[in-house]
């Protein structure tokens, strides 16, 4: 099975991209930092991001989605960020790395569970806040410059898909992706 992650900054697109991919038959992974942002603010945490538990509580739902995803037969798989983003987002947020999320990085380097190649989805040039992504356009970018650095760190390789329409950027991942290719 070939996992590929898609990344970037809040509200480049991604989830776009993944909706459509999943409408024309592969196999999503969801990202976690929404739901686990989303779960707090039911139950009256405003900003749980100010928590340091939230870096872990991230890592844990990411690692428990890969795992169940692993049962899947698919050959292609494409997730919507990753431990690394993770880690990206502690640096944002002025964390350290703690000792979960360290093991997970450590895991996804030692069982090899992602291409290499990174779809690194551009800002789109303005960004759009929800109740989970509050979030000036200033701030995205330093955020999408740490996601940058933490995936080259980390020893990925950033596959570029600019701004254009959701079908262009999904035809450019499925050009990249072609098992033919392989």
């Amino acid at each position: 099975m070939k996992r590929f992650i898609l990344t970037g900054a809040p509200g480049s697109g991604k989830t776009a991209i993944l909706r459509q991919l999943e409408f024309d038959g592969f196999s999503v992974v969801e990202e976690a930092a929404t739901d686990i942002i989303a779960a707090a603010q039911t139950q009256g945490v405003a900003e749980p991001w100010k928590d340091p538990s939230f870096i872990d509580d991230i890592a844990v739902l990411q690692r428990r989605r890969q795992l169940r995803a692993s049962h899947q037969p698919d050959q292609i798989q494409f997730h919507d960020r990753s431990a690394v983003c993770t880690a990206a987002l502690a640096a944002y947020l002025g964390y350290g790395i703690s000792p979960i999320l360290k093991v997970e990085l450590n895991r996804i380097k030692e069982e090899a569970l992602f291409e290499r190649q990174v779809f690194f989805v551009r800002n789109l040039g303005f960004i759009t806040n929800t109740q989970a992504r509050r979030i000036t356009f200033e701030e995205t970018l330093r955020f999408e410059k740490i996601h940058e650095e933490t995936y080259r760190h980390h020893g990925f390789k950033l596959i570029e898909i600019p701004p254009a329409t959701v079908p262009d950027r999904v035809q450019k991942i499925k050009l990249l992706t072609d098992p033919l290719r392989f």
